[in-house]
């Protein structure tokens, strides 16, 4: 079947974060919204008639986990990253960061370590330090738009443990971290007793051949030490369909977490977070792949209009993920400016690289999962700005 992504639907009055806040969030709603990380694609069909079906029935009683489930996430996760997971590893958790609010209260004390390593998704550092605890910046090396993980800065750091938050694949740059890089990095907090919670939402969506790499697999010390959480939402635009779950092979901290889980009624899913999970991931491959093409396309319709079009920004290519991350830096402005140039003057709804973190300063996150018309209209805009 092929799937249409040119059609433009209108999200307006939907109750859409990303088109019906724009007033209150940036202050003006005359924006074309390239900012939440969902897609303006179709739901997939298989999905949505998933839905259908079972509101054919009309009861909506007390559910149970449908006995296919776990079978088709450990399929999904096989299949697609050689990924060996048993099925008493699996929970499922109501949305990524409320999880990781959930393991920074059961494995740490307020003032306790949370390390992240900006630029890096800001609901980390946000959820940390409305929780009380101590947010320890280990910038990512930066040099010509490539990132990398200061080991260095890690190893330097005293601390009596606590938690990492890893993303993996990276947002807002879309790096795919390589083996070499977690193994390393999984010694590190085992060394220093660092819990690890691996953000793996994009790791199904990993571009032009690129392999995402599930962190709990680099190492026994990763494995062992480690906390992952992964989701059908952005690959299969159902974030509004809460679908996450985690995974964790070591019995001690799993009974410790899924047993706080379970004490507070949030290890069960709603039923349609079922319905949706086991559809996508039972009918999904043909859907990613089309979906993945039309995205490398999309970035690369980017590239070859800011290298020819919008001199001083630089389009860096993700290895994973719909999002693009530019380098702005060439056009001389401060962040203010910056901001006020996409929003004021191109009418643009994009992400402040500065909210990913001090870092972030000099580049904005653009969103490219859009039909390419309305693409081209992001980036004539800006043009104008620019002009």
């Amino acid at each position: 079947m092929k799937y249409n992504f040119d059609e433009v639907i209108e999200r307006r009055g939907t109750g859409a974060l990303k088109t019906d806040r724009l007033k209150e969030r940036f202050g003006r709603d005359d924006l074309l919204a390239a900012w939440v990380a969902d897609m303006d694609f179709a739901t997939p069909p298989f999905i949505i008639d998933a839905l259908k079906k079972r509101l054919e029935h009309p009861i909506f009683g007390y559910g149970v986990e449908p006995d296919e489930y776990r079978p088709l996430i450990i399929a999904w996760e096989k299949e697609l990253h050689d990924w060996n997971i048993k099925p008493e590893w699996i929970s499922y958790i109501p949305g990524i960061v409320k999880g990781l609010g959930f393991v920074i209260n059961v494995f740490t004390q307020p003032g306790d370590d949370v390390f992240i390593m900006p630029p890096v998704y800001h609901p980390f550092r946000i959820t940390a330090e409305l929780n009380g605890r101590n947010v320890v910046n280990i910038p990512l090396i930066e040099k010509d738009g490539n990132y990398s993980i200061d080991f260095e800065k890690l190893e330097s750091v005293h601390t009596t443990g606590g938690v990492l938050i890893l993303s993996n694949p990276h947002n807002p740059d879309g790096r795919i971290w390589t083996k070499d890089e977690l193994s390393r990095l999984a010694k590190i907090c085992k060394q220093k007793n660092i819990l690890v919670i691996s953000d793996e939402i994009h790791a199904d969506m990993a571009l032009w051949g690129n392999r995402h790499v599930p962190y709990m697999t680099v190492s026994d010390e990763a494995r062992d030490n480690s906390i992952t959480f992964c989701a059908p939402s952005k690959v299969f635009n159902i974030p509004g369909i809460v679908s996450s779950f985690a995974v964790v092979p070591n019995p001690e901290i799993r009974d410790k977490f899924y047993g706080w889980l379970k004490a507070n009624e949030l290890n069960e899913a709603p039923e349609f977070s079922y319905v949706a999970t086991c559809a996508a991931y039972k009918e999904g491959w043909e859907w990613r792949k089309q979906m993945l093409d039309y995205v490398e396309k999309n970035i690369e319709a980017v590239e070859e209009f800011c290298e020819k079009e919008l001199p001083g920004i630089k389009a860096l290519r993700p290895e994973a993920s719909f999002l693009i991350w530019l380098d702005c830096r060439n056009l001389g402005l401060s962040q203010p400016q910056l901001v006020d140039l996409f929003l004021n003057k191109a009418r643009v709804a994009l992400n402040d690289g500065a909210m990913f973190g001090n870092e972030g300063e000099g580049f904005m996150r653009l969103n490219v999962a859009m039909p390419k018309k309305k693409l081209m209209e992001v980036l004539e805009r800006i043009k104008e700005a620019l002009a």
